[in-house]
């Protein structure tokens, strides 16, 4: 529920986080690596994704298929597209309603690409197998999303204050890559980069943060906090500063990639042949059925 109203609240926001367009853009840098041209590219998460620029640059003959899992989403795209007659998102190649998720139907693209998406689902294990079963064989998922290095320094001034935490355990790059192989896909190439982002004071880095997302753990402060505890917050992040005075706080992204490939034929644990089988076998006349 928590999670739910935090990202309805960012998909009701005049635009998606700048953060998001500034991952999207290093992510889509390494689809210079990869040869496939995919026909058909599924857009997870388009609007919070903040992709289509960088898509429509590096495929631009395919076909860009979005997809908005929860309503807000939805009503947020389709808002989008009932603008203005002059408005170029309104006779886009891809002004029609976003996809539900439910509605993606199976083998549907070559890439998957869901840039920011997968800190917001409360279990990332489903929506990987989604993505499964929406990709065509052959085809490649690339996606981003928030690791637990996120937000040290706050995370051990709220510790060092006696505070429950200020977010929600974010998934290990390992443990998305075991996910991965789970949910049916094959040569997961995980990688991860800190960033450090910096601003002019405390309440720019909280004006900021919000527009993120929001502390989503089960146990963080069960009620609203007092003016006296937020002036104590904003002097204990002050003393975050740089020599330059600015404040600083470190961003972990992870980047993951994998392939969706046939699945292996099974090989039974007995094999029964005939002797002449037998016999073409030695002679390389016939392979094992």
């Amino acid at each position: 529920m928590a999670l739910a109203r935090v990202w309805g609240r960012m998909q009701a926001s005049s635009g998606p986080p700048w953060l998001h367009g500034e991952v999207g853009r290093r992510m889509a840098a390494r689809l210079a690596l990869v040869r496939l041209q995919p026909e058909q590219v599924l857009d997870w998460g388009s609007f919070l994704g903040d992709s289509q620029a960088a898509l429509a640059a590096a495929y631009p003959r395919a076909r860009r298929i979005e997809v908005e899992p929860d309503a807000a989403g939805r009503d947020r795209q389709a808002t989008r597209q009932s603008g203005p007659w002059w408005s170029p998102s309104r006779w886009a190649p891809t002004a029609r309603p976003p996809l539900k998720q439910a509605e993606v139907p199976p083998d549907a693209a070559q890439l998957l690409w869901a840039n920011m998406q997968l800190h917001g689902s409360a279990e990332p294990q489903t929506v990987l197998t989604a993505w499964h079963r929406a990709l065509k064989v052959g085809g490649f998922l690339m996606f981003s999303t928030l690791g637990p290095g996120s937000l040290a320094s706050l995370r051990r001034l709220y510790a060092e204050a006696g505070w429950p935490s200020p977010m929600a355990p974010l998934v290990d790059m390992h443990d998305l890559g075991d996910m991965l192989v789970q949910a049916g896909f094959t040569d997961p190439v995980m990688d991860q980069e800190t960033l450090t982002l910096t601003w002019a004071d405390p309440k720019a880095l909280l004006a900021e943060l919000r527009t993120l997302g929001g502390n989503v753990d089960p146990q963080r402060h069960p009620g609203l906090r007092t003016p006296r505890w937020r002036d104590a917050l904003l002097k204990r992040l002050q003393a975050l500063a740089r020599v330059d005075g600015r404040v600083a706080l470190e961003i972990e992204l992870v980047y993951g990639h994998a392939f969706k490939l046939a699945p292996a034929p099974r090989v039974a644990s007995q094999t029964s042949i005939s002797l002449q089988q037998m016999r073409d076998l030695v002679r390389g006349n016939q392979r094992l059925p």
